[in-house]
């Protein structure tokens, strides 16, 4: 069969190019380009009045390496036992905290909480170390850049050559260890314009808690990427210091691992914070499994309160 021909117009003779921007031809021929989807952070569940994501490895690097490739402002933060419990003591802490878009169940008793008075249902913990590689090994796959701050000098160069041999596609867009004090206004100012210089889309803080979660907030509006506060995951991975065998970290006794090698440091730490989380666990079992009232509230940064997922 004859295909009709049709004699085309001067007008429709003329090239492409002369086409008017809403020639719905044009339009067509050139589909405007479909925004991504928005992003859906894992929901949180009340520890005490700290909110916690209800998330595993997989789905919390997925997202955090989505939303660096969108170039989006975000926070992560990594909580064991000790950071729950600094920011139950401390409403301003957790305030803050609480705005993240996401904290991790860092430790296995954190975890148990979850599931004990929430029935959360979570086979294992978001370990900040672990997370880190797990991040890392995406952003590899899709050239997102990471950005290493925190810890000394000498740590932060056996992390990024460690990481490097290990993902040799990861860009390490910058890597440096800030000082051990507070930051001038003038150095706080430069350290914001070389993490958005750098292009990184992922900035991992090893500061330390709370020093980090702090640093995070205070940043997140001015930093155009995912910042994730994992601590002493840089240690760890720079080969500085040991990791609990991994019986001791499936059985929540990392803790005890970490104070033998650091007595003098930690004591403190683990024996304050550990007793407080064990005692707060009690109260908010009894009352949530047997007296039937309502979680305690998350509080949110600016500091209103609502309810647990």
């Amino acid at each position: 069969m004859n295909r009709l021909s049709v004699a085309a117009t001067p007008a429709e003779a003329s090239p492409p190019t002369s086409r008017r921007a809403d020639d719905p031809l044009l339009r067509h021929d050139r589909p405007e380009s479909v925004p991504p989807p928005p992003l859906r952070w894992p929901a949180k569940i009340g520890v005490m009045g700290v909110g916690v994501s209800r998330t595993d490895y997989a789905e919390a690097a997925e997202v955090i390496v989505a939303a660096a490739r969108q170039r989006q402002s975000a926070v992560v933060s990594c909580h064991p036992v000790a950071g729950v419990v600094a920011a139950m003591r401390d409403a301003e802490l957790r305030r803050r905290v609480n705005s993240f878009e996401m904290i991790t169940p860092d430790g296995q008793p954190v975890r148990w909480a979850m599931n004990w008075l929430r029935s959360a249902g979570l086979g294992e913990r978001v370990y900040g170390p672990q997370l880190m590689l797990d991040v890392c090994r995406k952003a590899a796959e899709h050239g997102v850049g990471v950005y290493l701050y925190g810890a000394t000098p000498e740590v932060v160069e056996r992390l990024r050559a460690n990481l490097v041999a290990q993902f040799p596609a990861l860009k390490i867009s910058g890597a440096e260890s800030p000082p051990f004090r507070p930051l001038t206004p003038e150095e706080d100012d430069a350290v914001v314009e070389r993490f958005n210089r750098s292009g990184a889309g992922v900035i991992f803080l090893g500061l330390g808690c709370p020093k980090q979660d702090h640093f995070a907030f205070e940043h997140r509006d001015r930093v155009g990427a995912v910042q994730v506060c994992v601590g002493a995951a840089f240690d760890f991975h720079a080969g500085v210091k040991p990791m609990a065998p991994r019986w001791m970290q499936r059985h929540g006794l990392e803790w005890l691992f970490r104070f033998w090698c650091e007595p003098r440091r930690l004591w403190r730490r683990y024996l304050g914070a550990n007793s407080y989380f064990a005692l707060r666990l009690a109260v908010e079992w009894l009352r949530c499994r047997v007296l039937r009232r309502p979680p305690s509230p998350i509080e949110t940064a600016e500091g209103s309160g609502r309810s647990s997922h």
